[in-house]
C-alpha cells in the first residue's frame, strides 16, 4: 500500500510503500549529517524511495544544483519518480533505474556529493530476509561494500565527497574499502540508541583524493528508529 508522508520540512513529502522496504531514521540522520556546498551536483546511491536525496535537497535547496537517484528496483524507482513529480522537482531531479555496478562512463566524475544508505549485512553472514523484495535492501545480495566504493570513486569528481551510513561494527571494513578507491575518510560520527549505549551505526564522510586526517564528532543519540522522519 502506497502512502504519502511529510518530511516535516516546508511542504516536501515522499511516497512510501508499506509492503516494500521502508526507510528508517538512519536515512534522515544521513541526510542531516552530509554537508552541503554551493552548486552541489548530488547523487543518491541505493536511493530506495528517494528519501535521502529528497531530504537533503529540502534542507539545502539553495545550495543544490541537481540530484540523481540511482535505484535498481523498478517499483521503488517509479515511486521515487512520483515523489519528485509531487514535489514539483522534475527540473532538478532525475531517476536512473540501474545497479551501481552498471553505471556507464557517461556518469564518471559528474558528482560533487554522493549520499548512500547501502545494504548493511555482510554477504555470507547468514542473514537473509524472508521477504525477497526487502532482502537486497538489507543484505549484500546484489551489491558489496567494495562495489559501492568503486562506483562512488568512479562517479565523484576529484575533491568530491561521499556520505554514507553503515553498521558501526563494520567501520573498519568501510574505511578500508573506501581508502582502496582513493576515498579518504574525513568526518566520522557514531550513532547510539541512548547515552552510554554501544553504537549501532556510523556516519562517515570521505573525500576523493584528500590527504589523511579524520574529524571524529561526538556520538549522536538516536532514541528512535522509526520509519518516518
Amino acid at each position: 500500500m502506497k502512502v504519502l508522508e511529510s518530511l516535516k520540512i516546508g511542504n516536501f513529502s515522499v511516497y512510501q510503500d508499506t509492503v516494500l522496504y521502508r526507510f528508517t531514521s538512519d536515512s534522515v540522520l544521513l541526510a542531516r549529517f552530509a554537508r552541503a556546498k554551493r552548486g552541489d551536483v548530488v547523487a543518491d546511491f541505493c536511493a530506495g524511495s528517494g528519501i535521502v536525496g529528497l531530504h537533503f535537497y529540502a534542507e539545502h535547496a539553495d545550495m543544490v544544483r541537481s540530484v540523481t537517484l540511482f535505484e535498481p528496483n523498478e517499483a521503488l524507482a517509479e515511486m521515487s519518480a512520483e515523489s519528485i513529480a509531487h514535489n514539483g522537482l522534475t527540473a532538478l531531479f532525475s531517476v536512473e533505474k540501474m545497479r551501481l555496478q552498471d553505471i556507464p562512463n557517461a556518469f564518471a566524475e559528474r558528482y560533487s556529493l554522493i549520499l548512500c544508505n547501502p545494504p548493511y549485512e555482510r554477504r555470507g553472514s547468514g542473514f537473509v530476509s524472508a521477504d525477497p523484495e526487502k532482502a537486497p535492501c538489507r543484505g549484500e545480495l546484489t551489491l558489496t561494500l567494495e562495489e559501492l566504493a568503486a562506483a562512488s570513486s568512479k562517479c565523484l569528481k576529484f575533491g568530491g565527497r561521499l556520505a554514507v551510513v553503515y553498521r558501526a561494527d563494520r567501520t573498519a571494513e568501510l574505511i578500508c574499502a573506501l581508502r582502496g578507491q582513493n576515498l579518504e575518510p574525513k568526518v566520522l560520527r557514531f550513532v547510539a540508541g541512548k547515552a552510554g549505549a554501544k553504537p549501532y551505526a556510523v556516519l562517515l564522510s570521505a573525500t576523493k583524493g584528500a590527504r589523511a586526517g579524520l574529524e571524529v564528532l561526538p556520538t549522536l543519540e538516536n532514541s528512535t528508529k522509526r520509519s518516518t522522519p
